[in-house]
């Protein structure tokens, strides 16, 4: 007898995916389409499209009714609008009430990097069996979420783990590290950790046209592309250190584009101690999601019965 399959959609800024899981988190399909840019009634249809290609193929019998998404934002616990979405077109949006109605069952959102840490506090995850963990996303965006005791975060406010969203803590004031007063962000603030540790943001301070590039120029030997990467580790570390300070995690799981970069696995924890409040160095392990791209998706899909709250 075939198990029945939780479904989960991963909205992300350039790609939207669905994924039917299965509750040892082994992916049984999952389709992807672009993510209409700056269109929220296209970017609902491309979500109906993608559930409707899954369960097409794999027959609708086989998958629950419900459905988990992982969004770039989160959800007011006041007006359950979408607020703090890097993409934009959300906010404001009763995202949670529009897909309901549009797909006829019921719907759960949650924060992308919720998600991630969802999937891998999972016992085939990176941070299986860790008391306090803290997952980061790091791609076009930055996001953070808390997990304790095997439990994601939502936080009293639904705020838990906006780590993105702080000032770049000990801002260097040197003209070529551009941190005071810092980069406009598009919550309104100046100098938020997004907008200094993304990855348009590694591409624009080595006036390269993308992250991809400014990692292939570096690895071939360009001076200046290795040295907005070592500017760009340096404010990581400063991240973290705080990040440190203030959970002591067992353990930072990486997520999004940024984390296949395999020489922030060594500089991140060489760097970090300078800023911990600590004389020895710390313990917190850094490490990569096991499940790479697809763990947003899978934590999606477990908000169905994983044991997490509505």
């Amino acid at each position: 007898m075939n198990a029945v399959l939780r479904l989960g959609v991963d909205l992300g800024g350039t790609k939207i995916e669905c994924a039917a899981v299965r509750d040892d988190g082994t992916i049984e399909l999952r389709r992807r389409r672009p993510t209409p840019q700056g269109d929220y009634a296209g970017t609902l249809r491309t979500i109906a499209e993608c559930v409707a290609d899954v369960e097409r193929e794999l027959g609708a019998s086989r998958c629950e009714r419900s459905l988990g998404v992982a969004i770039p934002g989160s959800e007011s616990p006041v007006d359950r609008r979408i607020r703090n979405a890097n993409s934009v077109v959300l906010n404001d949006r009763a995202l949670h009430a529009d897909l309901e109605a549009l797909l006829g069952r019921p719907v759960r959102l949650r924060n992308d990097a919720n998600a991630l840490a969802l999937s891998e506090i999972a016992p085939d995850g990176a941070a299986a069996g860790c008391e306090v963990v803290f997952a980061v996303i790091l791609g076009t965006g930055v996001g953070g979420a808390v997990a304790c005791g095997a439990r994601v975060l939502d936080g009293h406010n639904g705020l838990a783990g906006e780590w993105s969203h702080n000032s770049l803590p000990w801002p260097r004031p040197a003209p070529a590290w551009g941190e005071v007063p810092g980069p406009r962000c598009w919550c309104g603030q100046r100098g938020c950790i997004e907008t200094l540790l993304c990855g348009p943001a590694l591409a624009a301070d080595a006036g390269m046209a993308d992250a991809a590039a400014v990692l292939r120029a570096m690895r071939e030997g360009d001076r200046g592309a290795r040295a907005a990467f070592i500017r760009y580790c340096d404010r990581l570390a400063r991240g973290f250190a705080q990040v440190i300070n203030l959970l002591d995690p067992d353990v930072i799981v990486l997520g999004g584009g940024l984390s296949n970069v395999e020489e922030l696995y060594t500089e991140l924890p060489a760097r970090w101690g300078a800023w911990v409040f600590s004389p020895q160095a710390p313990r917190t392990r850094l490490v990569r999601a096991r499940h790479g791209d697809s763990s947003g998706v899978r934590g999606a899909a477990w908000l169905w019965g994983r044991g997490q709250q509505a």
